[in-house]
C-alpha cells in the first residue's frame, strides 16, 4: 500500500468514526441536559463567557489582572485562527441534523461557517489554559467549562467531535504561544 493510499484510508476511517460518535450522541436521549447544554452553547457565542471571566479578572491586580490579560489575548488568537483560518483552509462541511435526528429541543442556530474547527471549543481552550496556567486553583474549573462547551457543540449538532478535538488542540496551542510571547516580552 502506498503512502497516498495509506492516507486516504486513515481519513477516511477518522471520518467514519467521528460520524459515528455525533450519530451515538445525536441517539442518545438526555432531556435534564438538553436545555443546559443549549443555553451554553448559546452564551459561548462570540467568546462572551471567555471575554467575561477574562475581564472580571483583570479588575483584580497582581497575578489575577496578568492571567486576564493572557486570557483575552489567548481568546483572541484562538478565534482568529479557528474561525478565520482554520474553516477557511478546511472547508469542512457542517453536520446534518436532520439526518442523524438530533431532537429539535436541542437545536441551536446552525452556523453558516465550516465546522472545522471548532472556534467556540478553541476559544474556551485558550481562556482555560492561558488562565489556569497563571492561577492553577483556576485550570479546572475552567478546563470542565471548556469541556462543557465543546461538548454542548456537538449535543447541539453544529459540530462532529473530530471538530471539537481540534479546537482543544487549537486553544491551547493558541494560550501557549500566547504565555511563551509574554514570558520573551517580561524578560526583556
Amino acid at each position: 500500500m502506498n503512502d497516498r493510499v495509506r492516507h486516504d484510508s486513515v481519513l477516511h476511517d477518522l471520518a467514519a468514526l467521528d460520524g459515528a460518535l455525533y450519530a451515538a450522541v445525536a441517539a442518545t436521549d438526555t432531556p435534564a441536559l438538553d436545555a443546559g447544554l443549549r443555553r451554553l452553547s448559546r452564551a459561548a457565542n462570540h467568546s462572551k463567557i471567555n471575554l467575561s471571566i477574562a475581564a472580571a479578572l483583570t479588575l483584580v491586580p497582581g497575578r489575577c489582572r496578568a492571567a486576564g490579560l493572557a486570557g483575552a489575548a489567548s481568546v483572541g488568537l484562538a478565534s482568529f485562527t479557528a474561525n478565520l483560518l482554520g474553516k477557511s483552509l478546511v472547508r469542512r462541511p457542517r453536520p446534518d441534523r436532520e439526518s442523524a435526528q438530533v431532537r429539535v429541543d436541542r437545536h441551536v442556530p446552525m452556523p453558516t461557517s465550516a465546522s472545522f474547527p471548532s472556534g467556540h471549543t478553541a476559544s474556551a481552550f485558550a481562556l482555560a489554559t492561558a488562565v489556569g496556567t497563571i492561577l492553577p486553583a483556576a485550570a479546572a474549573p475552567l478546563g470542565v467549562l471548556a469541556c462543557a462547551v465543546g461538548y454542548s457543540r456537538v449535543h447541539t449538532g453544529v459540530h462532529y467531535p473530530g471538530d471539537v478535538i481540534a479546537g482543544a488542540l487549537l486553544g491551547s496551542t493558541c494560550a501557549t504561544a500566547v504565555l511563551a510571547l509574554g514570558r520573551k516580552l517580561t524578560d526583556r
